[in-house]
C-alpha cells in the first residue's frame, strides 16, 4: 500500500501536550516567573516567525521536485513541521493559562512562596538548597523544583527555623527551613 494512506498511529501527535499538560493540577493557573514567562514566549515567537516560515519553504520547494516518496527534503521538512506545530500548540496553551509571580515582591521575608530559593537540612544533618520555580521553567540540574512537587508543597508557607514533614521512599522525613531568599526587585524603569 502507498505510504500516503497510512494513518499515523493515534494519539501520537499529542504525547507532549497529554503528559506534561496532565503535571498541571486541573483548575490551577500555570505559574511562572517573569523570566521563565519572557523565555517560553521568546520559544514560541521564534517558531512562529522564523523556523516554521523556513520549514514550509522547504517542503514546498521540495513538493514541486515530483515524487515525494523518496524525496528526503519533503518527507523530513513534514515530519518537522508536525513537531514545530505540535510545539506551539503545547506553547500557546500554557502561556494561555500562565500566572506569572514576580518572586522579587516577597525580597526580605523568611517565609517561603512561590520563586523562593530555600536552604533546608534533614535529619541527617545535610544541608541542600532548593528554588521554587514552575513547571515549565524547572532545571533539575540547577537545584530547581516546579511547585507541585513534594519538597516544594511540604516548604510552602513555612518559615526559617520551622521544621516540616516530607513523605519520602523511605518514610517520613523531618527537614527544618535554614534560610529562605528571594531576588531583588529590579529597579523601576
Amino acid at each position: 500500500m502507498n505510504k500516503a494512506f497510512t494513518k499515523e498511529p493515534e494519539g501520537d501527535d499529542d504525547d507532549e501536550e497529554g503528559v506534561v499538560a496532565s503535571a498541571i493540577p486541573p483548575g490551577t493557573r500555570n505559574y511562572l516567573t517573569p523570566e521563565g514567562y519572557k523565555r517560553l514566549r521568546e520559544e514560541l515567537m521564534t517558531l512562529l516567525d522564523e523556523e516554521r516560515p523556513k520549514i514550509v519553504e522547504v517542503v514546498s520547494w521540495a513538493a514541486k521536485n515530483g515524487d515525494r516518496s523518496e524525496n528526503g527534503d519533503y518527507l523530513y521538512g513534514k515530519k518537522r513541521l508536525r513537531e514545530i506545530d505540535r510545539r506551539i500548540r503545547f506553547l500557546t496553551k500554557r502561556l494561555d493559562i500562565a500566572e506569572v509571580a514576580d518572586p522579587s515582591i516577597h525580597h526580605g521575608s523568611d517565609q517561603v512562596f512561590f520563586g523562593a530559593t530555600v536552604t533546608y537540612e534533614n535529619s541527617r544533618g545535610e544541608e541542600r538548597t532548593i528554588t521554587i520555580k514552575g513547571i515549565d521553567e524547572v532545571d533539575n540540574l540547577q537545584g530547581e523544583v516546579s511547585w507541585i512537587s513534594p519538597i516544594a508543597r511540604a516548604l510552602l508557607k513555612s518559615r526559617v527555623g520551622d521544621e516540616v514533614s516530607l513523605m519520602t521512599p523511605g518514610g517520613l522525613e523531618k527537614l527544618e527551613v535554614v534560610d529562605v531568599t528571594y531576588p531583588s526587585p529590579s529597579p523601576k524603569a
